[in-house]
């Protein structure tokens, strides 16, 4: 059984749609999965056991991203199945081109059900699956502290409206620095914000590493899976969190927290304001206050935190 799956775009979908890949997987337990995608979403699947191919998709960079996909096609094997979990064109067209028995391209649903649902729902129907699996997995070991550990992620790739700011992250880690060691994680771009944080932590005298552009997903992903406590902006890293059951705290402002909110409920929590123009799913915020995150306080975060039995010392 060879499957040939096309990746969401984002780092976070593709961290949900993993509950869908592994119910692949618990279904036909000896298929060789290709996948396709960006980098960064490709690496999320390197260690799965059943990954035959990773194919990264350089195709918007070409002069003819058409052109580019149809040869790739071209050069693939024969599949019993191919996926993909975009909607757009150009995936419509790779699928049209690429050999294989089976094929099926994930429509966008405008419902309420979790993004993680949809997934699995896209899944199950269209290959008529048994539901053997629900859950989040990445196969990448946790790494390894010697303390409690606490790691910040106050970046979010989708724009200025969905991060928090960045005294407030520093000053919830000041809160729990006798508890914890911390660690800023980010990504490129996302490193003015962290060296923020970096900054006033230092001016207290609270020890801690910047890791802000330091990692690959692997190492991410294995630096988050062994953490005590996450607190994050609604991202990628939030979902990595989720997939091994990290104690979380998202924060929540422009998006649909109904949709992406971790999906492990029993180890996170969502800190976010009930307001008349939230979820926008606007990239910057269009009313210009930003109040959805700017009236979000360190103290109230402090005391969402205390439903996971975390309390500052």
């Amino acid at each position: 059984m060879r499957v040939f799956i096309e990746l969401p775009t984002w780092l976070g979908d593709s961290v949900m749609a993993s509950a869908a890949i592994e119910n692949i997987v618990a279904n036909y337990k000896e298929a060789k999965i290709t996948f396709f995608g960006k980098a960064a979403a490709c690496e999320l699947f390197s260690a799965l056991p059943n990954c035959e191919l990773l194919i990264t998709d350089n195709s918007k960079s070409s002069k003819s991203r058409l052109l580019w996909l149809y040869s790739l096609a071209k050069k693939l094997q024969n599949y019993d199945i191919a996926l993909s979990f975009r909607s757009h064109f150009a995936s419509k067209f790779l699928l049209f081109f690429i050999k294989a028995k089976k094929k099926a391209l994930f429509k966008y649903q405008k419902n309420e059900l979790h993004q993680v649902e949809k997934y699995l729902n896209f899944v199950n129907l269209a290959l008529k699956l048994k539901s053997l699996n629900k859950a989040l997995k990445l196969h990448f070991a946790p790494y390894s502290y010697t303390r409690q550990t606490l790691g910040l992620n106050p970046g979010a790739s989708y724009g200025s409206a969905k991060r928090w700011g960045a005294e407030k992250f520093a000053a919830l880690a000041s809160a729990l620095a006798s508890k914890y060691d911390i660690i800023i994680f980010g990504a490129k771009g996302e490193e003015e914000i962290c060296a923020k944080i970096s900054a006033i932590l230092e001016q207290s005298n609270i020890a801690h590493q910047n890791l802000c552009a330091k990692t690959s997903i692997k190492e991410l992903a294995q630096h988050i899976a062994g953490l005590s406590l996450f607190i994050t902006n609604d991202s990628g890293p939030m979902h990595i969190a989720s997939a091994f059951g990290v104690k979380t705290l998202a924060i929540f402002g422009p998006t649909n927290w109904i949709e992406t909110a971790p999906y492990d409920k029993e180890n996170s929590r969502i800190l976010r304001l009930n307001l008349p123009c939230s979820p926008c799913m606007k990239r910057v915020c269009p009313l210009g206050h930003h109040a959805c995150m700017d009236k979000l306080t360190a103290q109230v975060a402090l005391a969402k935190l205390s439903e996971l039995g975390i309390k500052p010392s």
